[in-house]
């Protein structure tokens, strides 16, 4: 029984894709479907989207400040693909690529990589002084450089596990918890409703978590992409 717990993990080979990439390409797919056709009067979809464009615009400001906004198309693409993602993974039968340490680390350590060669390219050799704190001891200076280092390195680490770790436990949360509640279903013979307000109840627990880790990452991300605007 526990094996099949981590069933819904296994990547499998389809005709010219796996379905992790498959997910991947429908939910870019979902998320211009939805954008198209944008109404004077929108309806309660593009109410949704609209509040969510200005809270991230908001959210990009207030870290970036307004030389930060050429990256608020990058981090709102990036909130979108993530969340469809989590949110499309919680529907029966559908693989969930965020689960995968191996997707969500290729994302961080893409963004971080990106931060670097960004951060480089406008501060030249100054950006390096991110890893020596103002007003420090220059003995301490080589203690210092080498934590600051595996602190900044730490970054893609924690960001891409931190993504994989909630959504894998939500997901075995959820198939544990379901298989409980189909148990206690079939046994009583009757209509019972507490496994079924477990369902609802763990369904709207890991809707909320899907949101929440994709802004968390992206919250994360704008912070990061402060040292490409103002060298600390």
């Amino acid at each position: 029984m526990s094996g099949a717990y981590f069933d819904q993990f296994k990547i499998v080979s389809l005709v010219a894709f796996t379905n992790s990439s498959m997910m991947m390409v429908l939910a870019v797919a979902v998320a211009l479907l939805l954008f198209k056709g944008a109404k004077l009067i929108p309806n309660r979809w593009q109410s949704i989207m609209e509040s969510i464009y200005s809270h991230l615009h908001s959210v990009v400001k207030d870290n970036l400040g307004p030389g930060g906004l050429k990256y608020f198309p990058f981090v709102i693409s990036l909130f979108l693909f993530i969340v469809f993602l989590n949110v499309l993974g919680l529907f029966p039968y559908v693989f969930t690529p965020t689960v995968h340490i191996v997707v969500t680390l290729g994302l961080s350590w893409s963004i971080v990589i990106g931060v670097t060669l960004a951060g480089l390219w406008k501060f030249k050799w100054n950006f390096l002084s991110i890893l020596m704190p103002d007003g420090a001891p220059l003995g301490l200076a080589p203690l210092l450089v080498l934590i600051e280092t595996v602190s900044y390195i730490s970054r893609a680490i924690s960001l891409g596990v931190r993504l994989a770790a909630n959504l894998s436990a939500g997901h075995l949360l959820f198939a544990i918890l379901a298989g409980f509640g189909f148990s206690m279903l079939t046994s009583s013979g009757l209509i019972s409703l507490f496994p079924l307000l477990i369902m609802v109840f763990i369904t709207l627990l890991e809707m909320a978590v899907a949101v929440i880790q994709a802004y968390v990452f992206c919250l994360l991300t704008t912070i990061y992409l402060a040292d490409t605007v103002v060298l600390h």
